[in-house]
């Protein structure tokens, strides 16, 4: 094996930010310790995806989901799967990797059965508390079993476990020594809100009729910052056309960690990414889990904060403009309450994670 090919390394990733963003954190590390980076994921994937992962060598596997898909639908998914380790094998065995490290979703699966077969060491991270169907397979081959949650239900007998946390992009990592000034009853009061990768239509919904109900001295004090989904900025600004509260509608923001340092509450799906981005920063917050996440794991991901008094905890079957308004009015008033979220948050932050996972990869040279 070349020098070469011992710095090499591959990364693999479905194409959602829960997916790709660990991957980027890991990613950064690893090149600031010499290694050449190489990304598999699908075309979708690739199409997709316009962060920093783009600027290294990429490779387009194919893949395709069976779950919940028609029986034709399976078949064709299950030939390109096939299709797609064969191909991620060729890759492989030219470049011949240290270690291939996948970071779940279906466009992953290829390329870990490839170096199964090759015998290249894997390893596989999993960012969610209850573990993926794609990660329970390949837990039992793999090399190392990461976890970003300190309990991960479904975790296979013998899998080599390992507490890594969850890869959080590094700017976002920088406010865990950061201390917030809460809003007093006099000053803005900011929310922000984030419906993950497709944002959440209850938001949409169910947030502006909240606010509505706020008498006129708590609208004023409001800033809002609302993720949506593409297309549906106008719609959901217009539901705030009455409101004296100050808004910024969009479906992205690309400057997160100006926002976690502004917000004095935040309104949130409960995936890995955005637990551990919220623990690192200290934002007090509402979690409203995805009820048709697989497994339920976004409840156990917010559960596992929750517990920790970390943050606060709503069903989305439970969450009503009445309730939500309530709550809004209390923790408006109570900056005390705000600090002890964001203080019990923080000490469930694991900021070193790119740190321990790269750790755990270069140990696979000895």
């Amino acid at each position: 094996m070349t020098k070469q090919h011992k710095k090499n390394i591959v990364l693999t990733a479905g194409g959602t930010g829960g997916h790709i963003y660990p991957a980027e954190a890991l990613a950064e590390e690893l090149q600031k310790r010499g290694y050449e980076v190489v990304f598999y994921t699908d075309a979708r994937g690739l199409e997709n995806y316009q962060g920093s992962l783009r600027q290294v060598k990429n490779r387009a596997i194919f893949s395709g989901s069976v779950i919940g898909k028609s029986v034709l639908t399976k078949v064709k998914s299950l030939c390109k799967v096939a299709l797609g380790v064969v191909q991620a094998g060729f890759y492989l065995l030219r470049n011949r990797p240290l270690a291939v490290v996948g970071f779940g979703g279906y466009a992953s699966f290829p390329t870990a059965v490839a170096a199964i077969i090759l015998r290249i060491p894997l390893v596989v991270h999993e960012q969610n508390s209850v573990m993926s169907r794609t990660n329970r397979i390949l837990a039992h081959f793999a090399t190392i079993t990461a976890q970003s949650f300190r309990h991960v239900k479904n975790t296979p007998n013998g899998a080599k476990e390992f507490l890594s946390g969850m890869p959080i992009r590094e700017n976002i990592v920088k406010l865990h020594d950061w201390q917030h000034n809460f809003a007093n009853s006099k000053s803005e009061f900011t929310l922000l809100i984030l419906g993950g990768s497709q944002g959440a239509k209850i938001f949409s919904d169910v947030i502006p009729q909240a606010l509505e109900l706020l008498p006129e001295d708590y609208q004023k004090r409001c800033v809002v910052y609302q993720q949506c989904r593409r297309g549906d900025e106008e719609v959901i600004a217009q539901k705030y056309a009455n409101l004296y509260c100050k808004k910024t509608i969009a479906p992205f923001f690309n400057n997160m960690s100006e926002l976690y340092q502004k917000a004095d509450l935040m309104i949130s799906r409960a995936g890995a990414s955005s637990i551990y981005e919220i623990a690192a920063a200290g934002v007090p917050a509402v979690l409203v889990p995805l009820p048709t996440a697989a497994d339920n794991h976004q409840y156990y991901n917010a559960k596992e904060l929750a517990d920790n008094k970390g943050a606060i905890l709503i069903k989305q079957e439970e969450l009503t403009a009445d309730k939500l308004s309530k709550l809004v009015v209390q923790l408006a008033d109570d900056p005390q309450q705000l600090k002890e979220l964001a203080e019990n948050a923080k000490k469930c932050a694991i900021i070193d994670a790119p740190k321990r996972l790269a750790d755990a990869i270069e140990k696979l040279r000895a």
